[in-house]
């Protein structure tokens, strides 16, 4: 396998470290790093003795020509990586292998690293804001809200790194602001914006709008499973007058309301009014598909970084380790679901690539497809 794809993006980013005193390349330990999360290892140590099992495979690569460097080392040098060089070369990577087509939605939602604090005033614990391509469940970007500040500076950011010409944007409550849907119809997509008391006014007069269509007879998606019963109702209606009361709201079109009834397990009943403001002209069932698809960002990302990759037991914080770690899960994560030869879980595909170089090749060979073939 050659590594030249790899290289041409991510060898750019600098090494702090005087070069005098180098013995071990900062691209040759971030490859180390890459893999060895690929193949489900979680803390230095683990990277220490991944890069000492598979020593042969990394030196017939031209790495590591002098051994592999102990955890410590790796430690150092991984934090001390330029957290916006690693997200620009990120960013050109997955711009570069995913490819979108008309239409498709993207997810941006926020998750804390719950164990990445700094244990002097465990007030740091890192938030990531990421953007998520549903139709193929792979990170486009993330950045790290700034200290004792929210979603709301991180999204911006975000949303302006990102291709999204075309695209459905969906954001929850936290998003629902003025300035975030004007940016995402001044860079050619469309926004989903949930609607809550943040912006009482709105909500109070989307849900005037909708109260006429909420009491007609319903048309429900019921589901079973977990030894609950759940339905659900959507209802969209353009928003031509909302739209003149609320100028601001650049480009609106669509008002929505998605409505669940749940009866669980022990018989407690709940009912939930979701309302939405959209540049889109949705109808019904694009509606119900994207606020669906909205929450895969939580099912097919935070779920899987929380329980295969363990990253809220991760521990690790010193200098900007917890944040490029963050994104080398990122990156792990996107290789393994792009490798689709194996129907597999991701955990079973990491275990397969521990075991087996040619199919940690293979994972991540299906991470740079895009970039040989450019």
């Amino acid at each position: 396998m050659s590594i030249d794809a790899f290289s041409q993006y991510f060898s750019v980013i600098q090494d702090t470290r005087q070069s005098a005193k180098i013995s071990y390349p900062l691209f040759d330990i971030l490859f180390l790093t890459v893999c060895a999360t690929i193949a489900g290892m979680e803390g230095w140590e683990d990277i220490e003795d991944f890069g000492e099992a598979h020593l042969d495979w990394l030196q017939d690569k031209g790495l590591f020509l002098q051994g592999i460097p102990v955890h410590d080392t790796i430690a150092r040098v991984v934090s001390s990586i330029e957290p916006d060089q690693f997200q620009d070369c990120f960013l050109k990577w997955m711009q570069a292998v995913n490819v979108h087509a008309n239409g498709d939605l993207i997810a941006i939602d926020g998750k804390v690293l719950r164990s990445s604090y700094n244990r002097e005033d465990r007030q740091s614990t890192l938030h990531m804001v990421s953007a998520f391509a549903t139709a193929n469940g792979v990170v486009m970007g993330q950045v790290k809200t700034q200290d004792k500040s929210n979603e709301i500076t991180a999204i911006p950011e975000l949303i302006n790194l990102l291709d999204i010409k075309g695209c459905l944007v969906s954001i929850d409550a936290m998003g629902c602001q003025t300035g975030i849907a004007k940016q995402v119809v001044e860079q050619g997509g469309d926004y989903l914006l949930a609607v809550k008391g943040n912006q009482k006014g709105l909500e109070k007069a989307v849900q005037k709008a909708l109260a006429p269509l909420v009491k007609k007879s319903p048309e429900c998606e019921i589901e079973h499973g977990h030894g609950r019963i759940e339905a659900r109702e959507y209802y969209v209606m353009p928003a031509q007058k909302l739209a003149i009361d609320f100028p601001d709201w650049q480009g609106l079109e669509t008002v929505g309301v998605a409505i669940s009834y749940r009866i669980d397990s022990k018989g407690k009943e709940s009912l939930e009014y979701r309302y939405y403001i959209s540049s889109a002209i949705l109808t019904p069932e694009r509606f119900a598909e994207a606020v669906r698809g909205h929450w895969e960002i939580e099912n097919r990302l935070h779920w899987v970084l929380d329980v295969t990759m363990n990253e809220d037991a991760c521990q690790i914080y010193r200098g900007h380790a917890a944040e490029i770690l963050a994104g080398v899960r990122h990156m792990a994560l996107n290789m393994l679901r792009l490798e689709t030869s194996k129907k597999a879980s991701i955990r079973r595909k990491q275990k397969m690539a521990s075991m087996n170089v040619a199919y940690l090749e293979q994972v991540i060979l299906a991470g740079i497809k895009g970039l040989t073939e450019m």
